[in-house]
């Protein structure tokens, strides 16, 4: 019971941490939309993310650590 319970409140956190991390994405993609009149979000949102297809923790990951190297 206990294994299933953890499971569960994993599967809970893993669903958190997805919308927290597709609200940055969110957030970015606006930022250089309005920078970027005519080019359609969706776009932008899959140059941003491209280099970590498929997981968005992995996104997330790539995307922060690009910026804090811009940053320096």
């Amino acid at each position: 019971m206990a294994t299933k319970q953890r499971a569960a409140r994993l599967e809970e956190r893993i669903e958190e941490l997805r919308a927290e991390i597709d609200g940055i994405i969110d957030e970015r993609v606006a930022k250089i939309a309005s920078q970027s009149p005519g080019v359609p979000p969706g776009v932008i949102r899959n140059l941003l993310t491209a280099r970590a297809p498929a997981c968005r923790c992995a996104q997330y990951i790539e995307l922060c650590g690009s910026e804090a190297e811009n940053s320096d």
